[in-house]
């Protein structure tokens, strides 16, 4: 049982987190045919665009209010319908989708009431396109917060009980922490057993990395609004991550069976879903995840040789925080220091003696003497003066590329990160050379061809020395 503190110092030093609306945005960019918007300034939204470019190598469709000093004191109506009138003309998404910013915030703008307004104004034009707007003030929470802010508004904006649920179908609510691989190897999971995956939001349909026919200025593909409406219809839906409690409790409140995982890396928790999918369908797991199931035994296997007594400091958000450290002791390694970004049920139950919700600064401070640093790409810097290697994990991952198809979830995410972490360690094991056995200075001399004094045969030239014994074979 962890304690959770915060930090008390006046400011982070070195930042951990990202923003609410940064990533309510990330999960609008999992919809098809989506314009995502942040009500606020210019800057806000271009370093979230530059943040996500960086990681995913891609180009990442945003916009903004772009509000000034005048719009925000007078209030953002304005900026909105202008902004919302000009994607519409431009874009022509399905669908867009705007979160605000602590700007906006702060001053308090009634979003909600200004785009009942600008819809009624301009029924017409907008016709075809739907809006959902998300309060994700930045000067609180952190990523999954937004990310998870983010789905609760689709839920309640698109979502009605249905008469009868849809045979077969599953609706998947994931993580922010899941990458679009991640996804991929859900959803083969359920289908694995004949059944319907719907996921929503699904990164893995818009930001797998993939080049697209034609071009569009909105989203290359993800969950379409018809995915959206249909979780209404799921016969069940999983949720991943404790960030998603709260969508499975609206879902629920629908009538819509819901099953929460907290994590589903590693050997216990992928056994637990593919329990529940031989439940749902009532078919046997199929031999290759068996096969799959194997493989993660052998590798935890080999793993926990390189892995066992390890010391590890992890810092990251609260669900990839608790994935990762589960498997860490698991796997026999210690997590000496654990820091996320923002409060969490979850946190309580990190296999640590305490978690803290601070920055990079606190998570080094706390892993001097460790073996492992466990961060996105902002630790590096850290790790270089700790002197130990760093193991990037989660969002932003600026400094590689292939971010996007990281695999940590199922039988195969299992036992390939087990892979990639026994990896780092043997690659920064000691490497013997000559030097761990020195050479007599004498034999070195006859190696190196140069004359040795005390040499038996008296010759100014001859390079032998006569306390070296040289065996002779006989013929």
């Amino acid at each position: 049982m962890a304690i959770v503190h915060d930090s008390k110092k006046a400011c982070a030093v070195n930042p951990l987190k990202m923003s609410q609306p940064l990533g309510a945005c990330y999960a609008f960019l999992g919809l098809a045919n989506t314009m995502p918007m942040m009500h606020g300034s210019q800057g806000c939204t271009s370093f979230g665009l530059v943040l996500l470019v960086r990681h995913f190598k891609e180009a990442i469709p945003m916009q903004t209010t772009a509000m000034n000093e005048v719009s925000t004191i007078l209030g953002g109506m304005d900026n909105i319908e202008q902004a919302v009138l000009n994607i519409k003309k431009r874009a022509n998404p399905a669908l867009i989708a705007i979160a605000s910013t602590g700007l906006t915030e702060t001053k308090g703008d009634d979003v909600d009431g200004y785009l009942r307004l600008i819809r009624a104004k301009h029924a017409e034009t907008l016709d075809g396109t739907e809006i959902v707007y998300v309060s994700t003030p930045d000067y609180v929470g952190a990523f999954q917060d937004g990310w998870a802010a983010a789905i609760k508004a689709l839920v309640a904006a698109f979502v009605t009980p249905a008469e009868t649920p849809v045979a077969g179908r599953i609706g998947v609510l994931p993580g922010a922490y899941l990458t679009p691989a991640d996804l991929e190897e859900v959803r083969e999971l359920i289908e694995a057993f004949g059944l319907d995956a719907v996921l929503v939001p699904d990164v893995s349909g818009s930001l797998d990395g993939h080049i697209p026919e034609d071009f569009t200025p909105t989203t290359l593909g993800g969950a379409t609004l018809d995915d959206i409406r249909g979780l209404g219809a799921c016969e069940h839906v999983i949720a991943i991550g404790e960030q998603m409690r709260g969508t499975t409790d609206a879902l629920e409140a629908l009538g819509v069976p819901c099953t929460l995982f907290d994590r589903l890396t590693g050997l216990a928790a992928t056994d637990a879903l593919v329990a529940l999918l031989m439940r749902l369908s009532g078919k046997p797991a199929p031999a290759r995840l068996k096969r799959q199931r194997g493989q993660l035994q052998d590798a935890m296997l080999d793993g926990h040789f390189h892995l066992g007594g390890k010391r590890v400091a992890i810092g990251a958000e609260p669900d990839l925080l608790f994935a990762l450290s589960s498997l860490i002791a698991e796997m026999g390694g210690e997590v000496v220091a654990a820091v996320t970004t923002t409060h969490s049920p979850l946190l309580a139950r990190v296999p640590t003696a305490e978690v803290l919700v601070g920055d990079l600064e606190d998570l080094e401070t706390r892993a001097v003497g460790c073996d492992l640093l466990i961060t996105h790409a902002h630790g590096r810097q850290a790790a270089t003066r700790l002197g130990i290697p760093l193991f990037r994990a989660g969002i932003p991952q600026f400094d590689r590329i292939g971010t996007a198809h990281q695999l940590s979830v199922g039988y195969r995410g299992t036992r390939d990160l087990i892979f990639q972490l026994a990896n780092i360690f043997l690659a920064h094991m000691h490497a013997h050379g000559p030097e761990d056995w020195p050479l007599p200075a004498e034999a070195v001399a006859v190696a190196q061809g140069q004359p040795v004094s005390g040499c038996a045969c008296a010759s100014s030239s001859c390079s032998v020395s006569d306390e070296v014994v040289i065996p002779i074979i006989p013929a």
